[in-house]
């Protein structure tokens, strides 16, 4: 249950702290006060998107953060275990809202995503909104609805999963008989492809290897002018390069033979001599096996033409054009085999086309017998209501039963939507076609108190869905909310004196103008500050004894009725339950 509420810089509310208790908590307020400002903050909470516009009007930052007692719902702590926070008794969820963007969200100080709070939300609180009414009246909601109360979610799962490997391999079989259909073209565009390469029949670095073998023909005269100028310099012109080493070691011995200390090596002297010498040989020998092959010349770029054009077309390189060879003959080989490949696959879609028909009929037993349960249960709802003669049901629209997949999609192979008779002896139509205003607030109470019995949602919000309705269906409205709030914590915004006179807490929320700023206050109520508030909700501005005195009849008569069933003893059960 949310014990605390905490808001600041929201909207018109500047800093606001508000306690909610066991039971049926009542907000009232004349309208734009800022009490589904309130509730908007608590959504924030729950995972809805900010917005920098939420900020208050001069301020940097908005903050909401709650207080959650969790002490007995097991499956909350075991989820937020799951996600990695601390699972304690107590949760608090704090949102930071900033102009710069940078918003954050936090469960028990650890930071979270909008992710986290949306799955926390699901068992946490369940806000029940103006926007009901439109959720109620689009057919598509129903389903969610029925398989919500008649516990078919888990069924439901187990058929989406088939339903979706049925998809999956409904997908690959297509694309098997796209190529199936195309096959011969396929296979003659990649047999010519592959041709292509293996004519050619490159060698790993080959086009390197021309293009240096290449460069050596084109400039074969220039490369024998500088190997002989090379090897006259070193060795076959006068006074060379080798005679004046020679010269260079006589003269050297002859230094040594008169002063030892000059320290050169005669053997590296040799040394160098004779690499002189080697390096003449070969450049002679170089140059004489130069000769321009203008045949050879006119072979390597034709080759190199041919390697060059299968490098522009896969991929630029010989190592991309020895990767399209593998691939294709990979490909060729898929292609061949693409019969077998496709009679594979229709065995098995068979099968998972089975077991998807199979968990369909399973899911739809569960919602048909879940649909009885639930008109019965929303029919006795409805007459508590004050809608004696009102009959829901549950209406199936029927499919043709071939057993062909067009009949089945994502959430199974029902198709239905609620319908509604108001009065005795009128057909049932659709909800959106025959429920009033007042009608439709009070099939909205009795789906969420039916649907909430099964869930484990610890607070229930009512924002306003008591439209429409007013003098003893109110009346009867507000002690179906009492009734609710013995096993839910209950927070509802309304304007109506009969329901706010059954709350076992009260607050106001009222605006005031501080310093040239509006904002938002709540106050909590108690004894006569309560019926002052009945009282303006029963008369409006000009409060009279008249509208006092009804006022405090109707919190003792709602007192009297409340201790006549058992009310003491009921609030000690769900004390001790929370």
């Amino acid at each position: 249950m949310l014990n605390d509420l905490s808001i600041k810089n929201f909207a018109i509310i500047d800093e606001l702290h508000v306690s909610f208790h066991n039971g049926l908590n009542i907000l009232s307020g004349e309208t734009g006060t800022g009490k589904s400002i309130i509730i908007g903050a608590v959504s924030l909470l729950l995972g809805d998107r900010a917005a920098a516009e939420m900020i208050r009007t001069n301020a940097e930052t908005a903050m909401v953060e709650a207080l959650f007692d969790i002490t007995h719902n097991e499956k909350l702590k075991e989820r937020i275990k799951e996600m990695g926070f601390a699972a304690e008794d107590e949760v608090v969820i704090r949102r930071v809202i900033s102009r710069s963007g940078k918003n954050k969200a936090l469960i028990n100080g650890q930071m979270a995503t909008l992710a986290n709070l949306t799955a926390i939300s699901e068992l946490l609180i369940n806000i029940c909104g103006q926007h009901e009414h439109q959720l109620i009246l689009d057919k598509d909601n129903h389903i969610e609805i029925l398989d919500e109360f008649g516990g078919c979610l888990p069924s439901r799962a187990l058929y989406e999963e088939a339903y979706n490997r049925y998809q999956q391999l409904n997908i690959q079989k297509e694309r098997l008989e796209n190529l199936r259909r195309s096959r011969e073209e396929k296979k003659a565009l990649i047999e010519y492809q592959l041709k292509e390469i293996q004519d050619v029949a490159p060698q790993p670095e080959e086009d390197r290897a021309l293009a240096e073998e290449k460069k050596v023909l084109v400039h074969i005269q220039k490369l024998t002018d500088y190997a002989g100028r090379a090897y006259d310099l070193l060795y076959g012109e006068t006074n060379s390069v080798l005679e004046k080493m020679q010269d260079a070691q006589h003269l050297i011995k002859e230094i040594k033979k008169i002063d030892s200390n000059l320290k050169l090596s005669e053997t590296d002297l040799e040394n160098s001599f004779h690499a002189m010498q080697e390096a003449a040989l070969t450049l002679r020998d170089y140059s004489k096996n130069l000769f321009f092959d203008p045949e050879r010349l006119v072979a390597i770029d034709e080759r190199l033409e041919m390697i060059n054009r299968l490098k522009r077309k896969h991929g630029g390189s010989l190592e991309n054009v020895f990767k399209r060879e593998q691939e294709m003959e990979k490909e060729l080989l898929f292609v061949s085999n693409v019969e077998e490949e496709l009679n594979q696959l229709t065995q098995k879609l068979l099968s998972v086309k089975n077991e998807m028909l199979c968990k369909a009929k399973s899911l739809s037993h569960l919602r048909t017998q879940a649909a009885i349960k639930l008109k019965d249960a929303v029919n006795i709802e409805l007459q508590a209501l004050n809608m004696n003669h009102a009959s829901f049901l549950v209406n199936f629209i029927k499919k043709p039963d071939d057993g062909k997949q067009e009949a089945f999609g994502f959430k199974g192979g029902d198709e239905l939507e609620f319908y509604l008779a108001a009065n005795i002896g009128e057909e049932p139509k659709a909800l959106n076609k025959t429920a009033s205003g007042g009608e439709l607030s009070r099939i909205v109470l009795a789906l969420k108190n039916v649907v909430s019995q099964t869930g484990s949602v610890d607070t229930l919000i009512f924002d306003e869905v008591d439209s429409g309705i007013g003098g003893a269906t109110a009346e009867i409205v507000g002690r179906k909310l009492k009734d609710i709030s013995a096993n839910h914590q209950i927070i509802c915004i309304t304007h109506l004196p009969q329901i706010a006179c059954y709350g076992d807490s009260h607050a106001r929320v009222t605006k005031k103008v501080t310093g040239g700023r509006t904002t938002t206050v709540v106050d909590k109520l108690y004894n006569e500050q309560r019926v002052e508030e009945i009282s303006r909700m029963l008369g409006g501005i000009d409060l009279t004894k008249k509208a006092r005195d009804h006022a405090r009849e109707m919190l003792e008569k709602v007192k009297g009725s409340f201790l006549e069933n058992g009310g003491e003893k009921r609030n000690a059960k769900k004390s001790a339950h929370r």
